[in-house]
């Protein structure tokens, strides 16, 4: 792994735009799509450049092998279940405030690592940056102008949507000998499949009558913030490894909020902004004795 220069540098806010930018066009696609068909052409949009990734670098995509209950079970985890349930929670929430609310996944990710991981533990200033993370969200949860009793359950459905992304990404732990675009490609080919029997059967999509602008934000869904960001990562985790990567939680509830704020006319109140600092000093200290742990 090398260290990050300006090329890199760019392509890491890239991908924070692009992940941040999701959030304000799950909303708007919600305005006229279910959130299971949302999720599934979302997720079969993702799967054309992640299958033309893996014949261009001959990866041989193991989605049907003897492993396949592993991609399967990951698919649901980590894919098709916290597609769904943040469309849901991001249909009747400020979508800043949805960025900011998955921006605790690391957070959620330490606990459950603790428990269910043998060289994951928490230590104590691990812990201490979680306990300040999530004392962030509780402070949300105070400002009655962007979360109140109309809408708290699609709070917890947003955040219950990240810790599935958790679960997912520690089941995922099973397959790590395997390649990082197999896996990916695999797990959403499975995502696809669980997710098309659901949106005939559930949502008969087939009745709907979309807008445009929903449609141009499915669409951008698909291809540009699930497919193409999925390859920006794969590059960055080649060229300079998960650390650098996982910078990118900084970013995202940053461009959620100035996407939210510029062109969804969202309110942003001093409570919004304070949690935010909590939540992302937390993460702070929590990614840094986590590098210091592994060094």
């Amino acid at each position: 792994m090398r260290e990050a220069n300006t090329y890199d540098l760019s392509l890491l806010v890239l991908l924070a735009i692009i992940w941040g930018s999701s959030f304000f066009n799950i909303k708007i696609a919600t305005y006229s799509y279910d959130p299971i068909t949302l999720a599934l052409v979302r997720v079969f949009f993702a799967s054309i450049p992640l299958l033309f990734l893996c014949k261009i670098k001959n990866i041989k995509i193991s989605a049907f092998s003897k492993n396949w209950n592993w991609y399967a079970l990951i698919g649901l985890c980590n894919i098709a279940i916290p597609f769904v349930l943040i469309a849901i929670g991001t249909s009747k929430i400020n979508s800043y405030l949805a960025a900011i609310l998955m921006s605790t996944t690391p957070l959620s990710g330490s606990i459950l690592a603790h428990f269910f991981t043998k060289d994951e533990k928490l230590s104590f200033l691990k812990t201490l940056g979680v306990l300040i993370g999530f004392s962030g969200v509780v402070l949300l949860f105070f400002d009655k102008v962007i979360i109140n009793s109309s809408n708290y359950i699609y709070a917890l459905v947003t955040i219950l949507g990240s810790t599935f992304y958790c679960i997912g990404g520690l089941l995922t732990l099973k397959l790590k000998n395997e390649k990082n675009e197999n896996v990916t490609t695999s797990t959403t080919l499975w995502s696809v499949i669980f997710l098309l029997p659901c949106s005939l059967l559930l949502e008969t999509p087939w009745n709907s009558n979309p807008t445009f602008a929903s449609t141009l934000s499915l669409l951008y869904l698909g291809v540009i913030a699930t497919g193409f960001a999925w390859l920006i990562r794969f590059r960055i985790l080649t060229v300079n490894g998960l650390v650098f990567q996982t910078q990118v939680a900084y970013l995202i509830p940053i461009f959620g909020i100035i996407f939210g704020y510029f062109l969804m006319n969202e309110t942003i109140t001093w409570k919004v902004l304070i949690s935010l600092f909590i939540i992302l000093f937390g993460i702070y200290i929590f990614k840094k004795n986590n590098k210091v742990l592994k060094n």
